[in-house]
C-alpha cells in the first residue's frame, strides 16, 4: 500500500468524533474497507451506535490478535488546538496533528494498513489474524470486556494491544481500581448539631484509616513499584449552619500483581464494615476497576517483537512498564494467553490538547505489524 493511502486511512478515521460514544461511525468505515475481501466480519452491539467490530483473516492455523479502540477522550479547550482536533492535520515536520492520533486511532489504523496488506498481496495464509476494534476503553474497557465474555479471545495465541508506546514494547502495567464512598447522616440546624448526625465526620475518619492501612503496603514490584492511592474528590454540605445530610469521597488505587484488586476490595469492604459498625452509614461502590497486567516480558511474543523492531527496523525493542491500564486488563482472563502491548504514537500529548504522532513512527508500525504476523505464524515457540 502506498504511504498517501495509509496515511488517509488514518486521517479518516481521526476525523470521525467518537468522543467516547458513537464508536459504530469506525466500524462502519473499516466494514467499508475490507467489503471485497474474503474476511469474516461481526458486529457487536454494545449500546445504540457503540458497536465492537471482529474481524478475522485467515480460515486456519494458529490466530494473532490485535486490540485496539474506536473511541477517543474529548477534545478540550478548542482555542488551545493549533489545528481542527477533528479533520487530521499533516505539519511540515511530519507531525500529524488531531484527537486520537497518538491514543489510539494511529493503532488502530496501523493494524488496518497491515491486515490490508496481507489481504492485497494475494499469498496463502499459514494462519489467522483476528482485529478487534473496540468500545469504550477510554471510560472503562467495556468493550474489550464484552468480547473476552463473549468468547471471542478464547481461541487466540497471542494479542497485541496497539496503545501508544513509541514502538517499544510495554509488558506489564498497573491496574485501577475508582471507588466512592457515599455517606448518609440526619440534618439538622448547626446552632443543635446533637439532633443531626453528620454525614462528613465518618468521611474523615475512612480516610484516616484508608491511608493507614494503604500505607502499610511496602512490597515493591520490581518493574512497576509500589501500590499507590490517592484521595481525589470530596464533596458534601449544603450550607454552612446545617449539619450535613450527606457526602460523598472518591479516590484512585494504582495496584500492582503483589496486592491484587481483589485484596483490596476486601479490605476496602472490611474497613466500611467495621465503621459502619460504629455508627456510620457507608456505602461503597467501585467503578471500572482494572487488573495489573503480570510481567510478560520473558514470553516468545515479547521477544520476538523486540527481536524484529531491533533487526528489522534497528529500533530499540526496549521493554516498557506503564502505569495505566489498557485493554489488556480484561485479555489477561484468557488463560495463558500471551499479551504485549506495542504501538505508535508517545505518552507526551495523550488526552492533551495538539495531540500528534509522528508520521514516520505511523508508517513504521504498519510495517511492523505486517512482519510480526508473518513471524508469528513461522515461529514454532509463539
Amino acid at each position: 500500500m502506498e504511504n498517501k493511502r495509509a496515511i488517509k486511512i488514518l486521517t479518516d478515521l481521526i476525523s470521525l468524533q467518537t468522543v467516547n460514544d458513537r464508536e459504530s461511525q469506525v466500524a462502519d468505515y473499516l466494514v467499508d474497507l475490507f467489503r471485497n475481501f474474503d474476511v469474516q466480519i461481526e458486529r457487536i452491539e454494545f449500546a445504540p451506535q457503540r458497536d465492537n467490530l471482529v474481524m478475522t483473516v485467515g480460515k486456519r492455523g494458529k490466530m494473532l490478535g490485535f486490540s485496539g479502540h474506536e473511541d477517543v477522550v474529548a477534545s478540550g479547550d478548542l482555542s488551545q488546538w493549533q489545528t481542527p482536533p477533528f479533520q487530521g492535520t499533516q505539519t511540515v515536520d511530519r507531525k500529524l496533528y488531531g484527537r486520537g492520533a497518538s491514543d489510539m486511532k494511529s493503532g488502530l489504523a496501523a493494524m488496518v494498513v497491515a491486515l490490508l496488506n496481507l489481504l492485497e498481496s494475494k499469498q496463502s495464509l499459514p494462519g489467522r489474524v483476528r482485529l478487534f476494534a473496540t468500545v469504550g476503553e477510554e471510560t472503562g474497557e467495556y468493550g474489550a470486556s464484552q468480547l473476552v465474555k463473549l468468547g471471542y479471545a478464547d481461541d487466540l495465541a497471542g494479542m497485541v494491544i496497539g496503545e501508544p508506546s513509541d514502538l517499544k514494547v510495554e509488558v506489564t502495567h498497573k491496574g485501577v481500581i475508582d471507588y466512592c464512598v457515599e455517606s448518609t447522616g440526619k440534618a439538622a440546624h448547626s446552632s443543635t448539631p446533637e439532633a443531626g448526625e453528620n454525614a462528613i465526620l465518618p468521611l474523615v475518619e475512612f480516610a484516616q484509616q484508608a491511608q493507614q492501612l494503604f500505607a502499610q503496603k511496602q512490597e515493591l514490584d520490581p518493574v512497576l513499584g509500589g501500590l499507590t492511592h490517592v484521595i481525589s474528590q470530596i464533596a458534601g454540605g449544603e450550607q454552612i449552619n446545617t449539619v450535613p445530610a450527606q457526602a460523598s469521597l472518591c479516590g484512585n488505587i494504582r495496584t500492582i500483581p503483589a496486592y491484587p484488586n481483589e485484596q483490596i476490595y476486601q479490605e476496602l469492604d472490611a474497613l466500611i464494615a467495621s465503621l459502619n459498625q460504629a455508627g456510620a452509614h457507608l456505602k461503597i461502590t467501585y467503578r471500572y476497576p482494572e487488573a495489573p497486567l503480570p510481567n510478560q516480558a520473558h514470553s516468545a511474543l515479547v521477544q520476538l517483537a523486540q527481536q524484529i523492531l531491533q533487526q528489522d527496523f534497528q529500533l530499540s525493542g526496549e521493554l516498557l512498564a506503564g502505569t495505566g491500564a489498557t485493554e489488556a486488563s480484561e485479555y489477561i482472563k484468557v488463560a495463558n494467553l500471551p499479551i504485549i502491548i506495542v504501538g505508535p504514537g508517545n505518552q507526551e500529548t495523550n488526552h492533551q490538547v495538539n495531540e500528534w504522532v509522528s508520521v514516520d513512527n505511523y508508517l513504521t508500525a504498519c510495517a511492523f505489524y505486517q512482519k510480526l504476523i508473518w513471524r508469528f505464524w513461522a515461529n514454532d515457540k509463539c
